[in-house]
């Protein structure tokens, strides 16, 4: 089947060998995240989505306060090189898109209409979900590699303390970005009838 849209989102992949060999300047890569984000649905069109954008060094040092942590918190000198190995390849990319949801939005929207209550953080989930969707789409187009990951909670005090965070602003992934300098792994997809129920 042909189809534009199913044509991008089948490029964007999981790529986890990225660089710095980014032709697109942070200006621009960063009116591309914060237009997609825009862009991206919400339940009420309540727009609880957040991001904090860090490139360069800014990006490292996030990085770098997720191999300490897990450092710290190795059974042994083993699993800790292997842990700091693997977020050196995150580090390696050019730029993090640090995801949040504004808990103060859901709880808005919780005393607004009550009816609904315990479905706004479900409903939150969503927004994120989407909006991470489409910034991951969104670079796929422009070429770069990125790859979502979920080192929250374990560095949460950190980045709020370091980039001057609300505090309703609770931290639910990073997309991570840079350069392709490796091709995505092999998919492998469940077969149809296992996944979907069509009735005519």
């Amino acid at each position: 089947m042909s189809n534009q849209f199913l044509d991008l989102i089948s490029k964007r992949r999981s790529i986890y060998a990225i660089g710095k060999n980014v032709e697109q300047s942070p200006e621009y890569l960063t009116d591309l995240i914060q237009n997609t984000i825009k862009q991206s649905p919400s339940s009420f069109n309540s727009q609880s989505s957040r991001a904090v954008i860090l490139f360069n060094t800014e990006h490292e040092k996030f990085w770098n306060f997720v191999k300490e942590t897990l450092k710290a918190c190795a059974k042994d000198e083993a699993s800790a090189e292997k842990s700091a190995a693997k977020i050196d390849t995150f580090a390696a990319g050019v730029g993090t898109v640090l995801f949040f949801e504004n808990l103060d939005t859901v709880k808005g929207l919780q005393e607004g209409f009550p009816s609904y209550a315990e479905n706004f953080p479900i409903w939150a989930e969503h927004s994120t979900a989407i909006a991470q969707f489409a910034t991951w789409t969104a670079l796929s187009t422009e070429g770069l590699g990125a790859s979502l990951q979920h080192y929250n909670p374990i560095v949460d005090e950190q980045v709020h303390a370091e980039w001057d965070i609300p505090k309703s602003w609770q931290l639910r992934a990073q997309l991570v970005f840079g350069s392709v300098e490796g091709e995505a792994r092999t998919k492998e997809y469940l077969d149809d009838a296992e996944r979907f129920k069509v009735f005519k």
